[in-house]
This record gives structure tokens, sequence and C-alpha cells, in this order.
């Protein structure tokens, strides 16, 4: 299923707003999920998981890559996510809850930036978005 016209509208202009920006606010979101939720740690037990650590600065910016492709690729989203998905299915193994709990951080995180932007609209479609990109990285646990 494809994501409603008003949300690809509502999410392409946050993205152009967010701009260069993206990678500062995924590595952020990303250092909040490891705060607020430990047990996703698990699957980066080798890497430096400390805020503001190149490790977690350079999967942040990893973050905010896959993001951008999905909103380059919004009406086909299982195609272009496909290999991130075989890779976190496959190889690296991560629970796919992570992917929500990222998504949620991700949220808190650009509300919180944007306090006058972030209407329930846009939270709204910001949240049908990221649980698009959720189920197509999922797809291949299935």
């Amino acid at each position: 299923m494809a994501l409603a016209a008003a949300d690809q509208a509502a999410v392409r202009a946050l993205w152009r707003k967010l701009n260069n920006n993206v990678g500062v606010y995924t590595t952020e979101a990303l250092e909040r999920t490891f705060l607020a939720f430990p047990s996703t740690k698990t699957y980066f037990a080798h890497l430096d998981l400390r805020p503001g650590s190149a490790q977690v600065k350079a999967h942040g910016q990893k973050v905010a890559d896959a993001l951008s492709l999905a909103v380059a690729h919004l009406d086909d989203l299982p195609r272009a996510l496909a290999p991130l998905s075989d890779l976190h299915a496959h190889q690296l193994r991560v629970n796919p809850a992570n992917f929500e709990l990222l998504g949620h951080c991700l949220l808190v995180t650009l509300a919180r930036h944007y306090p006058g932007d972030f209407s329930p609209a846009l939270q709204a479609s910001l949240d049908r978005f990221l649980r698009h990109v959720t189920s197509a990285l999922a797809s291949s646990y299935r």
C-alpha cells in the first residue's frame, strides 16, 4: 500500500526543510533510542554508543541516508528498501521492533526541533511514513 498523496507531500516538504541536517536529527534520535530503550544496544555491543561518539554519528548518517532514500521512493518503499531489509534481517539480525522505537524517537526529536511546524497533521503523516518504512524494513523477516 502506498502512502496517500497528502502524506507524501507533507513528508517531502519536511525533508526539504530538514535539508542537510537530516543526519544531525537521525543521530540525535538514535542516541535517544539507545538511552530510552537500552535493550536496543545489544545489536551494537561492539561499538562505542556514548552520545556524540563517532560510531553513533556514522550510524546516524546511515539512518539519514536510508530515510532520504525512502523519501525519494515513496511510491515503492519495499523495493527501494529491500537491500536494507535483507541486511538487517539476515546479516545484522536486528530485532525489527527496534525500527519502531527509532521511528518514535525520530518523531520526538523532530517535534523538539520544529515545534511550530509539527502540527498534528504533520505528525500523522510522518508517523504513517515511518510505519511504511518500518514495514518495508521488516519484510525480509517474514
